[in-house]
This record gives structure tokens, sequence and C-alpha cells, in this order.
């Protein structure tokens, strides 16, 4: 049944008119640019320190606004939320890792948001010791995340990093684990990605407080002031990234830097001198990152024009060498793009991407190569985080489709024993049930994107059923198509789920990432309007029945393919979405900017300028008929400022000539990453969801 608000464009099923939305006031303010001038009305929105009444009551209007929007759509919203809510088992807990004689894993209470931190010795059997009650110190906060929980190397401490407001500014906090006394140490402002030099010291990277960016590296010596700690490195450049890692066999410590284009990598013994070397100095177009094991370095680097990668490897008596004495293990492949690696003391495992598809490959010591395969047409492998000490035998892997639930493996790279650790449950879900589907959509310029698609097996391609679309396509991340909670209530509605695998990941290689990003972005877009009609065209769905959703990049997505093509959509979810390119861009204070020059361009640089402006979603707004639409944001996002979505917003509703609902739901006590805890998250998903869906005509 067709809902009255899709065809009247006023409210929900059975409602009244919408009360009038929020119109925000119009205040003249040139934006200069050496390449040009712009007006924006809507500038005065963005309020850096989040304190302006007149800004935060517009917010508050938003949100009131879509309140009484989302009203009469309660029902639908609570039936979503259950319906996903239901499917995640609510005693769960992960598969333990073995670390120094103790087995480390996560569970989760019965209903509980957050998990507990915990581990037991030398076997599951043993007294279990909490490391960290996650639920107890998130209690009383409006948003809450601890990640990187790391022990001291003998074991006896603790250290984690600890946002309570959604900013990505992390505290890096520390306990004694046997009195569980927490430690008056606290290192503010740090990237979450901390290590333990030794057992009474932590090396950490200070995040500059205005722009964010990570600046310098740092020793934290336990029970001095911070304001002692002694520094260890210092970025000069605002376009490249810091982070810290240890190697796979806990022999080295290295501080990462990283662009979008180069990288530089220096490492020290884990022996307490903090003596660090570059293994190879940075240079424009190369890229590296370097691991520790059996006594090597091993590579993964495109030296040579290698542009998919290839893997090195360099003894450690020739690391100082640099390029010159890396020797080829994994040649370079115009087929197969190398996407990470972990090496071991008798092999090295290698995720790889091939034909839109992630999957895993051994490479054993005496050179027999084994790749780990799938019976499935589209599927996602990726080495787990917590993988055993480098002397094991055992690598563990995660498998996973948009049809088949996460499942934790490892596969004994010597004998090719293999045995699964845990397939995720997902109470009342039987995969028996839907089917995934992996096909080829040929765009305008005649390249062949990849689409992977989820739906019910009786699904009749009769040309009626709707579609739920969803892309990315920037910075080289790769959407890969595994399991989505939510999509099963799609699903079990009639629909058709598709990952649109556009230009600007790397879902087929680098070449697909340069020709989705700087000069070329606008394929991103057009290649998710070409599988747009290309599924519409081959009756997997119907004209006029489609949702599209993004975002941040992704949210850019959705605005790009708002202007170029609102015909083909009912329905736009955009969250957290990067909408004012060009202004952002141009302004070096704001997080993010300086870093991404070679991912959008220097507006500097005329060409850059120009094609910026030509997509940029709030520069194009017109006065025409756009496709309803859910805008969603995060007071505290410190990668896309609130003040984009809001000023996009405002401009729609004063512009667009049509009577289809705009929302804004401003989340005021989150950032890039919307609520926090285990549940939470789906209230917000849950409620786009019933937007969509009540769009597209179906209301239960």
């Amino acid at each position: 049944m067709r809902s009255l608000w899709m065809m009247l464009g006023l409210g929900a099923l059975g409602a009244a008119p919408l009360p009038a939305p929020p119109v925000a006031e119009r205040h003249p303010f040139t934006v200069t640019s050496a390449n040009g001038n712009r007006r924006d009305d809507y500038y005065w929105l963005r309020d850096d320190k989040r304190t302006d009444p007149k800004v935060l009551g517009y917010l508050k209007a938003e949100n009131a606004y879509a309140d009484a929007a989302m009203a009469p759509l309660k029902p639908l919203q609570d039936r979503l939320y259950a319906e996903i809510v239901g499917r995640i088992r609510q005693d769960d807990s992960s598969v333990p890792y073995a670390k120094n004689g103790y087995l480390y894993y996560a569970r989760f209470a019965q209903g509980a948001e957050y998990p507990v931190f915990a581990r037991r010795k030398g076997s599951m059997a043993a007294r279990e010791e909490v490391l960290l009650d996650q639920p107890a110190i998130a209690r009383g906060h409006g948003f809450f995340m601890a990640t990187h929980s790391t022990p001291s190397p003998d074991t006896r401490r603790l250290a984690w990093a600890q946002d309570d407001v959604g900013r990505r500014q992390f505290t890096i906090r520390l306990k004694d684990i046997a009195s569980d006394r927490t430690l008056p140490d606290t290192i503010p402002d740090a990237e979450p990605d901390f290590v333990w030099a030794d057992d009474t010291t932590i090396l950490y990277v200070e995040k500059d407080p205005t722009t964010l960016l990570s600046t310098r590296v740092k020793a934290h010596r336990l029970g001095t002031p911070t304001s002692a700690d002694r520094l260890l490195y210092e970025e000069k450049d605002t376009s490249f990234y810091l982070g810290l890692t240890r190697t796979a066999d806990d022999r080295y410590l290295c501080i990462v830097e990283e662009s979008t284009v180069s990288n530089e990598q220096r490492c020290a013994p884990a022996d307490g001198s903090l003596r660090f070397a570059v293994l190879a100095p940075r240079q424009r177009d190369l890229r590296y990152s370097a691991d520790h094991a059996g006594g090597r370095w091993v590579i993964r680097t495109n030296l040579d024009g290698a542009k998919n990668y290839k893997l090195v490897t360099v003894a450690d008596g020739d690391a100082a060498r640099g390029p010159a004495a890396w020797a080829d293990l994994v040649p370079a492949s115009d087929t197969r793009f190398i996407e990470d690696f972990h090496p071991f003391d008798r092999f090295v495992a290698i995720e790889e991407r091939a034909e839109g598809n992630k999957r895993l490959r051994l490479l054993r010591a005496d050179g027999r190569d084994d790749l780990v395969r799938s019976d499935e047409p589209a599927f996602t492998m990726a080495l787990d985080r917590d993988n055993p000490e480098a002397s094991s035998p055992w690598v563990r892997y995660t498998y996973s489709s948009l049809r088949t639930p996460t499942t934790t493996l490892e596969v004994n790279a010597l004998t090719g024993e293999r045995r699964t650790l845990k397939v995720q449950p997902v109470p009342g879900y039987d995969p028996q049930r839907y089917v995934t589907e992996r096909v080829w959509v040929t765009a305008r310029d005649g390249t062949r994107v990849p689409v992977s698609l989820f739906h019910r097996k009786d699904l009749r391609r009769d040309g009626k059923a709707a579609l739920y679309q969803y892309g990315y396509g920037s910075y080289g991340l790769s959407m890969d198509p595994a399991f989505a909670n939510f999509a099963v209530s799609l699903a079990d509605r009639g629909m058709v789920y598709a990952v649109a695998h556009i230009r600007g990941g790397q879902e087929l290689g680098r070449s697909w990432y340069d020709d989705g990003h700087l000069l070329k972005k606008q394929n991103s877009f057009t290649d998710f309007i070409d599988v747009t009609r290309a599924l519409v065209k081959a009756g997997y769905v119907a004209p006029g029945r489609v949702a599209a959703e993004g975002g941040s990049a992704g949210g850019l997505l959705m605005g790009a393919v708002a202007n170029m093509a609102p015909q083909d959509y009912r329905v736009i979810v955009a969250q957290v979405p990067f909408v004012d390119v060009v202004t952002t861009m141009l302004d070096s204070s704001i997080p993010l900017t300086t870093n991404e020059y070679d991912e959008w361009g220097n507006p500097a640089d005329p060409a850059f300028y120009r094609a910026m402006l030509a997509y940029s979603p709030y520069d194009n707004v017109a006065a025409k008929a756009y496709p309803a639409m859910f805008v969603g944001t995060g007071l505290w996002d410190s990668q896309v400022q609130y003040f984009e979505p809001a000023k996009w917003v405002a401009r729609l509703r004063a512009t667009k000539t049509d009577r289809n609902p705009l929302l804004f739901r401003v989340n005021m006590e989150a950032g890039h990453g919307g609520r926090s805890g285990r549940f939470e998250q789906y209230r917000s998903q849950a409620e786009y969801l019933a937007f969509a869906l009540d769009r597209l005509g179906i209301g239960h």
C-alpha cells in the first residue's frame, strides 16, 4: 500500500500535514579564494566552540521538526529496531586469543551496551581476571568509546584509549591489574594507537587540539607528569598522519608516517633504547609498509611501478641499505591487488583482491603458495586483528558475505588443516532463505563495475521490487560485501540490497582508486547512477522505488547524485555528509583538510578548484525537484563538521521546488560515528530506514 506521505509529500500514513520546517536566516558572507569568490548566506551556522545559542537553537529546531515528521512512523521504527536487535546475541563473546601466557577476550552481559575485556591464565578453565569493565566506566556518559586495551609486556598493567565526546580526541588511561586500581597517569589529546615501549613506558601520538592532526610522538614514563614526556618525533608536513605499531614478533616498535601518496616508517628495537631508524626515506609516489618476523623484514610496496603492490623482503643486517637491498618475495600482478599481509616465522599470510573479492593467500618458506577459496560469488576474507604469536603455524581470519554471518576460522599454513572457531550467532536468521549475487554493470564510459546483491531466494525479477543501494567510493576504501544485519529486514520485505563497488575504492586494484579521485572524481558519481539504472533495466527493481545511502565521503556521493540524477531516486539517506567541499578544502584550520589535498585536490590550483566546484553538493544545489532526503550529523563530528550538512539542508530548503520531506537529525552528543553502544547505534539506523521504507511504499 502506498503511504499518504509518499503520495502527497506531507506526512506519514494517516498523519496530518507537517508543521513548517525551520527556516535558517540568511547572512551574506563571502568565501574568498585566489580562484574566485563565492557567496555563502549560511556560513554563520559554523560555530567551532558549539556554544552559540542561535546556532544551537536552529539545530534543536531541526531535531524538533524531525521528531514531528517521524512520530507517525514510530511503530515502524520500533519494529525495525526490534528486528535488528533481535538478531544480535545478547550474551556474546569474542574468540579468545593467546598472548604471553594469557587468553584474552571480550564478553557482553545480557543487554549490555559495552563489553567487559577479560583474560584467563593458560586456559579458559582458569579464573577470570576482569581487565576493563566498560559498562561501569561508561555509566553517566552520553557518548563513550574505549579502544586499544593493551596489557604491558610484563602483563601487570593495562592501558586503554577513551573518548567521552565522539570527537576522536582520546585520553589514554592506565590501571594496575592485580589491585584493580586506576593509576593517576592520564595522557590527553592522543591518538588511540599507542604502544608499550617497556613495562613502564608508553609511546603515544599527540594530536593538535585545534586541527586534530597527529603531530608528535612522545614517550610517557609512568608516575611522571605528561609535561615531562620525551619528544621522539615531530611531523612538520601537515599532509601526513602519524601512527604507532609493534611488529608481528614484538621485536620492533615503529612510527608510521602516511599520506595519500607516500609513506615513511622508522623503527626501533623493543629493548627500551628508542633508537629509531628510517627503513626508506619518504618520496612522493613511494608507498610501503613493513613488518618483521622470522629474522627478516617483509614489506608491501609499490616500488618500481608495482601499481597493485608487491611484497619484498630484506634481512636485518641489510635493512639500513633501504630499497636497494629489497628482494622480491611476491611480484606485482595486473590482476591481483595486495591489500595487506601478516608475517609469521615460517610463512606469510596475504590479503589480496581479485575480481572484486578480498581473499587470502598463504606463502610458505618452501615456496608453496595456497589460496583460501570460497564457494560464494561475492564475499570477503580478512586477516584477524588478534592473530597468534609469530611462531605459530596457525593464521586466524574471518569470512563473511551478504548472506553468511561473520565466521572466525584458522588454518594451519604448514598442514592445510582448517577449523572453525566461531560463527557469529544471528538468532532467527536462516541463510538458506537468501541469496547473494555478483553482477557487473557497464558504466557510461565502458568500464565494468562490480555490484553485490542480497535478496530472498523467492524474489521475482519482474521489475516491481524496491532497491536499497549503498556506496562510498573514496580514499581507496573498498566496500566489501559483508553480512549486514539490517539488510535481512529489507529482504524480508521483498527488497533488493545492493553494494555498488564504484571507482574511488580499490576493489579492482589501485587503478580503480586512481580513476575515482582528484580530477576523475566524477566517475564515482556516474558509476553509482549507472548501477541504479542497470538494476532497473535488468528487472531487479522498479523505477521510482529506489533508495540510496552513503555516509561521510559516501555522503558526498549522495549529495552529488541528488544534484545529478534526482529523478532516479525516491529517497536518499546521507549520513555525516561531506558536502561543502570547496569551502572546507580552502580552510586549513579544519581537521583533515591538509592531509587530503592528494585525495580531493588543493583548491589553490585552478584546475582542482574548478573540478571540486563542479561537483560540490552545496555549491550545486539548484531550483529543481529533489528526492525525499534524510540527513544525519553529529554536533561533535571532527571529520565532517556538523555545519556542512546544516548549511546544505538550509540551502536545499530555500531552493528546491518539490514538496518531498527533507529531515535533518543532529545527534547533540556524538561525533562522526554516531551514537555509541552495541544497541543504541541501531536506533538511529531504524529511524532513517523507517523514513526510507515509508517513502518506498513499504509501511509494515
